[in-house]
């Protein structure tokens, strides 16, 4: 069994069709859902990007953190380090086994100096340009941002340098296919076309789109809100009381144009199985590592202390060749690291012992009910969140200078998670916080994960 894994960085779950959204536009998605398996309930373990592919190339959970400083890196977070040496990769696993291996990528934070997050595959290709990735050396920010918010900012505000970084780096672009999600999915079916008779065979594909800079094809931003004559965001604020309402407007429209802009050359990679006689025995996966706050609460971006489930609920869209499982909907609690010893078991293949996921199939055929855990704990720098089937809990897991005061939110009367209830419940928060140290407690990671004492976020609540 041939496997195809396409992960879009920051795509929201919520913001497919299948998913209920009426208003963005996703038909291939759709689709595919249709003929697979949709999972309501696939929440990240560990955020934010490094610490995602971790957990989803090694099926290993990595939360509690440990906190390695990187050089030359502006990201700064626990969890935000190489794979360790121990680790066994799923291409790594695959490639002993047999199978042919390829990694397309243009999250250029796997490829900066010092990561190894292309171990084990026969090959690896990376397209620069995204973000600050600095293809086109842009010492000084010299690009002229007159019609784009950006520059307002202050001189200082890093924003400013990305935006110019960015603009530099697709400043050769004449059409749709030039955007970079279009090129890591094309890139994909170039290597379908090339390969994909060389079976079995694994190919693993990163988009970084979504993910900001949020900069669609004027078409499909246009077409989610016609009629604007603002300026263009391309790194929004993180709050949006820093925008006008009608710059907010247009940042949501340019997401869910890149998320249609996904969906489209989704559209194009599985045709390109189609033609190729390749979807009868391969599985296709569609994925994120995470989603984003898209003006809920007043929040833009994603954040340390934004684990909510706009944030850490993701998209899972599993198109398995046999028939009988189309258009079957899962609900409970699946997570990342449960995706690789899934697929390898799908795949007819044995699970390294270094593996702590679980294999969630037995959801799918019905041998099992409820998820694979009655608790889902998602974890982003120092900040953590607990969930069962009706609450969230949100704190800091470490001690912390001014944190965000810990939150509770009930999930029967408040799905979205925008009304905070801890007053209401303490009782409730002093009981998943329990349920979180005892995930911490139960977990090695080879030295201390943090100092101290966490603060008393509420009457009552220590650590």
């Amino acid at each position: 069994m041939n496997l195809l894994v396409v992960v879009a960085d920051t795509f929201r779950a919520d913001y497919l069709g299948c998913d209920g959204n009426a208003w963005i536009q996703t038909p291939n998605l759709d689709q595919m859902a249709a003929e697979g398996i949709r999972f309501n309930d696939f929440y990240a373990e560990a955020l934010p990007t490094l610490p995602v592919r971790r957990v989803f190339y090694t099926g290993r959970r990595c939360f509690p953190f440990r906190y390695y400083p990187q050089k030359s890196d502006m990201v700064q977070l626990p969890g935000w380090h190489p794979l360790f040496d121990e680790d066994v990769t799923l291409a790594e696993w695959l490639r002993e086994l047999g199978y042919c291996t390829g990694l397309i990528s243009d999250v250029y934070h796997q490829f900066k100096p010092g990561k190894n997050f292309h171990r084990g595959f026969h090959s690896w290709q990376w397209i620069r340009g995204q973000e600050q990735d600095a293809l086109v050396p842009t010492p000084d920010p010299d690009v002229d941002l007159s019609g784009y918010a950006e520059d307002r900012y202050e001189e200082n505000d890093p924003r400013r340098r990305m935006a110019a970084q960015y603009l530099n780096n697709r400043a050769w672009w004449s059409e749709e296919a030039d955007h970079y999600g279009a090129q890591v999915l094309g890139a994909a079916s170039d290597w379908l076309e090339q390969y994909g008779h060389k079976r079995p065979w694994m190919l693993w594909v990163e988009s970084f789109d979504p993910h900001e800079p949020w900069d669609a094809p004027k078409e499909l931003a246009d077409a989610y809100l016609p009629g604007y004559e603002g300026p263009e965001v391309i790194f929004a604020q993180p709050f949006a009381a820093k925008h006008t309402p009608e710059e907010v407007a247009r940042i949501k429209a340019h997401y869910a144009g890149e998320c249609t802009l996904i969906d489209r050359w989704m559209g194009r990679l599985l045709g390109t199985l189609r033609q190729q006689n390749l979807l009868d025995d391969t599985i296709v996966v569609f994925t994120s590592d995470h989603g984003c706050m898209m003006g809920e609460q007043g929040e833009i971006h994603k954040g340390a202390d934004r684990v909510r489930i706009q944030v850490s609920r993701c998209p899972l869209i599993i198109r398995h060749p046999d028939p009988q499982y189309a258009g079957r909907v899962v609900d409970g609690f699946v997570q990342h690291q449960d995706l690789m010893p899934t697929l390898l078991k799908l795949a007819g293949e044995a699970v390294p012992e270094r593996c702590n996921g679980e294999d969630f199939w037995p959801l799918v055929t019905g041998e099992r009910t409820g998820g694979l855990r009655d608790y889902a704990v998602s974890a982003f720098g120092w900040y953590a969140c607990v969930r069962n089937a009706r609450w969230a809990y949100h704190t800091p897991w470490i001690k912390l200078e001014n944190p965000r005061p810990a939150e509770l939110y009930d999930r029967e009367a408040d799905p979205d998670e925008l009304v905070n209830v801890i007053g209401e419940h303490p009782e409730v928060a002093r009981e998943l916080d329990e349920v979180l140290r005892a995930y911490i407690g139960d977990f090695e990671v080879g030295g201390t994960v943090g100092t101290g004492e966490t603060p008393a976020a509420i009457p009552g609540l220590k650590w």
